[in-house]
């Protein structure tokens, strides 16, 4: 962003928000017809240095970064929506900060600011072609097509044994790596639920990598099944540690889980009961599960899209663009030497990781 423009941002009197995610949003109506609107949106966007990464039909949604001790982080969400003129701009928090400091605003009223001072530079001859030009864009006109397409890989046979043996391995280790920390009393709720579900959707990483595997619905099985290991693993861990270190060898594993019951769960002075403790396993099943997905799901697109070259994957998604269905993309990749359907079909993976990649932008 230029010097100008910071400073104009200085300038610009920032509103507090406060939340587990502050935000801030403001409305105004434009005459602009949405093509035109979206073209100058794209422009303020690349003005303040803004990263778009996500684009529909009615909204855009881009991310300010900056840079802190070397290190670039993003700090605000931007979507901008169009809805027959009435224009919706909000800006939302990404650290986990509950004060926004006013910055929120101060995002929302330099788009407005900015996003003016352009549309006053057109005329009504030049909005015209701005919305030809958006219209170009988004049917990929200026599309050249290739003559020849990178050649493609040997494919793979996927292999499932890789991503089952290397969570299961993973599994057992952060099992054990749990219960001792559980026994200290160190154990705290959501970090280390986060840090198994990573753990877990890491190791499939590794496994879809080695094994070409990529059927989403048995990874997210293994995925379940790896934190049932870790769940039960923990438990069996941790009644080995006790009864080895305090010789009572006479107490079953059962009867170690039925003594857990009986405590329940005590959160400082608080005794919370067996129904507590058992709220509190769902909970972290539950929460594993949730990061381990969101992880798996980032994985598993990030393969499959870098898995073909860009080339190839620009080239049949514009020919879908153009209308025509999946048999005709075939055959315009088997003209330029992807004849293999398996070679087809990881094309089409790949460009459904992108539009899924997209979603998850858009939610995110």
């Amino acid at each position: 962003m230029t010097p100008e423009l910071k400073e104009i941002e200085k300038q610009i009197p920032g509103k507090h928000k406060f939340g587990f995610t502050p935000k801030y949003k403001s409305d105004f109506h434009t005459q602009l017809s949405e093509k035109s609107f979206f073209a100058i949106t794209n422009q303020v966007f690349e003005k303040l240095e803004w990263k778009v990464i996500y684009i529909d039909e009615h909204s855009t949604k881009a991310r300010r970064k900056t840079k802190s001790l070397g290190m670039t982080q993003y700090t605000e969400s931007i979507t901008v929506s169009y809805d027959y003129g009435n224009v919706t701009i909000k800006s939302e928090s990404l650290g986990n900060e509950i004060w926004d400091n006013g910055r929120n605003s101060k995002r929302v009223r330099l788009f407005i600011k900015v996003f003016q001072d352009i549309a006053k530079t057109y005329n009504r001859e030049e909005l015209k072609q701005l919305e030809k030009e958006q219209e170009a864009e988004e049917n990929w006109d200026d599309y050249q097509l290739p003559s020849e397409l990178p050649a493609p890989k040997k494919v793979k046979t996927p292999n499932i044994l890789f991503p089952i043996v290397i969570a299961i391995l993973t599994s057992i280790i952060l099992a054990f790596a749990l219960a001792k920390i559980s026994i200290t009393g160190k154990y705290m709720i959501f970090l280390f639920e986060f840090a198994v579900g990573l753990g877990i959707a890491f190791s499939l990483k590794l496994g879809i990598k080695l094994g070409n595997y990529t059927d989403i619905i048995k990874l997210r099985n293994i995925l379940i099944a790896s934190i049932i290991i870790v769940f039960i693993g923990n438990q069996i861990f941790q009644y080995n540690i006790v009864v080895n270190e305090n010789n009572l060898g006479g107490i079953e594993f059962f009867g170690f889980i039925k003594l857990k019951l009986q405590q329940g769960l005590t959160i400082k002075t608080l005794n919370l009961g067996s129904i507590g403790l058992i709220i509190s396993w769902a909970i972290q099943l539950g929460l594993t599960f949730v990061f381990g997905y969101l992880y798996l799901m980032r994985f598993l697109i990030n393969y499959v899209i870098k898995r073909v070259p860009q080339e190839v994957t620009d080239f049949a998604f514009y020919h879908f663009i153009k209308g025509k269905d999946e048999q005709q993309v075939r055959l315009e990749l088997s003209a330029l030497g992807w004849s293999n359907e398996n070679n087809q079909n990881e094309v089409f993976e790949a460009i459904d990781g992108i539009q899924g990649n997209n979603e998850m932008n858009r939610t995110t």
